[in-house]
């Protein structure tokens, strides 16, 4: 779908920083978006790589907290869970740069973020780190990188100077669309967010995600975040995703039922 379109966006209160704000994008949190990855809908963000999905160049680790959760996770991996464990030993990151700093990233093998298991291999294909996290009962945003598990929701922060002169943060969550991978994304053969085919999920976004929008938000936070986009569902969107408008347009026309809340 084109990148820009109407969209409705509601802000509200930051509980834990008074005086602060949090402004959400209720189009992308009431959208059916779902992680269609290892599926044939999932075409891959290059198209000579279609099972890479958006694994393909690795991922950039934001502070000390996520390369020590990262160092963490990678101890408890097993040869059944990683199929480059003896290969990657503990050289499993590489130096970069982001907006023109030093950076850090997974390292890249064979064409690939190393921690993807690739088609073939026994323990299943698809990333190491969330099925292990998916072995020993816990939730993927517990042992990923940041920026893995946060995907496809984006978090920024805008410094304002209110009228009368005080300055506030807010806190923008919004659609991780190509823009913002910056100016390589225009250069992916295909992206998620807008893809009718992956806007099929059985509940909306700010349902499916509420683990990884409490962990950006704080559990007071979302729970506002929750009863504001439930409200708005009961007196319907004005701007739906043109994404999973036109899944419900597919699925009407093929005869079948359009995504709902289970």
């Amino acid at each position: 779908m084109a990148p820009d379109f109407p969209r409705e966006w509601v802000e509200f209160p930051d509980r834990d920083e008074p005086g602060d704000l949090i402004r959400v994008d209720m189009t992308w949190l009431l959208s059916r978006w779902t992680c269609v990855f290892g599926t044939s809908a999932c075409q891959g963000i290059l198209a000579d790589r279609p099972d890479d999905g958006c694994c393909t160049h690795g991922a950039f680790l934001s502070d000390g907290d996520d390369r020590d959760r990262l160092a963490a996770a990678v101890a408890e991996l097993t040869d059944a869970d990683w199929q480059f464990r003896a290969l990657a030993g503990d050289d499993y990151l590489e130096d970069d740069e982001l907006d023109d700093e030093p950076a850090l990233r997974t390292r890249r093998h064979d064409g690939a973020c190393i921690f993807l298991n690739r088609p073939g291999f026994a323990g299943g294909t698809g990333c190491a780190l969330h099925r292990m996290a998916l072995r020993t009962g816990r939730l993927p945003m517990e042992v990923k990188p940041d920026v893995c598990w946060q995907l496809p929701i984006r978090r920024t922060y805008e410094n304002v100077e209110r009228p009368d002169g005080v300055e506030i943060t807010v806190t923008v969550i919004g659609e991780y669309d190509r823009r913002g991978w910056g100016e390589g994304g225009e250069d992916f053969d295909w992206y998620c967010t807008g893809d009718p085919a992956a806007h099929i999920g059985p509940r909306p976004v700010w349902r499916s995600y509420a683990p990884e929008l409490t962990g950006m938000l704080g559990a007071e936070n979302y729970a506002e975040l929750a009863r504001l986009c439930a409200h708005r569902e009961q007196l319907g969107l004005v701007a739906e995703h043109p994404a999973t408008t036109a899944a419900h347009r597919h699925a009407e026309e093929a005869g079948e039922a359009a995504p709902g809340d289970d």
